[in-house]
């Protein structure tokens, strides 16, 4: 996988250098300069957790890609809080992970704290602290996940399953309890006279945008 990655990243125009495990990986993110790391989850020595907390850790504020199993829920979300940028579920296509690439070249290193925003709602990674224009959401401990969830795929439709799996993990927890915590994150979210951002994507999920109505 890591030669297929080299390959295809190289004849799309990039310069790469890669590492087989993950000591020398962390040592290459600390000592040299890179426009992007594209971290695997599983990796020998040091996986691509330990690699994110100690490289955020020391300020390095380089875009990070993860690459994780197919359904590893989990694992992305634990890869998102710990601060990488963006993920990759396995198997993927070249033309995907090109364009994640892409994208995380625009962005460019992220500063600290790490803000998300969309439209003028915004949250605070290192803080906590949700804001919507120069008012303050006061969150649950579930709508401040759910939100952060949302937020961090900003402009995506998120299954109900991929929302109760990432924020409640294997807990049985039924459809009209997502419902219940929906209709309460957008009545503090969405106040009279706030532009919509919450959108229900009937028989899907739900979406955090800006702009069009619900469908």
């Amino acid at each position: 996988m890591a030669e297929l990655l080299r390959q295809g990243l190289t004849e799309e125009g990039h310069a790469v250098v890669v590492a087989r495990e993950g000591r020398s990986g962390m040592s290459l993110a600390e000592n040299e300069q890179f426009d992007l790391l594209v971290l695997d989850v599983m990796l020998p020595g040091a996986d691509g957790f330990a690699i994110v907390r100690r490289v955020r850790a020391r300020h390095i504020q380089t875009p990070i890609l993860m690459l994780t199993a197919r359904d590893a829920t989990r694992d992305i979300v634990e890869g998102l809080n710990l601060g990488a940028d963006d993920y990759l579920t396995k198997p993927f296509s070249f033309q995907e992970l090109f364009a994640r690439v892409r994208a995380a070249g625009r962005r460019g290193p992220i500063a600290q704290p790490v803000v998300l925003r969309v439209g003028d709602l915004s949250l605070n990674l290192g803080t906590r602290e949700v804001r919507r224009g120069p008012r303050l959401l006061a969150l649950t401990r579930t709508e401040y996940s759910i939100l952060e969830l949302l937020m961090r795929n900003a402009g995506r439709v998120l299954s109900r399953d991929r929302l109760i799996e990432s924020v409640w993990g294997h807990a049985e927890i039924e459809n009209n309890t997502l419902d219940a915590f929906m209709r309460l994150l957008r009545a503090k979210v969405e106040a009279p006279g706030d532009a919509k951002l919450l959108h229900t994507v009937r028989g899907v999920g739900f979406s955090l945008r800006v702009g069009e109505e619900s469908r």
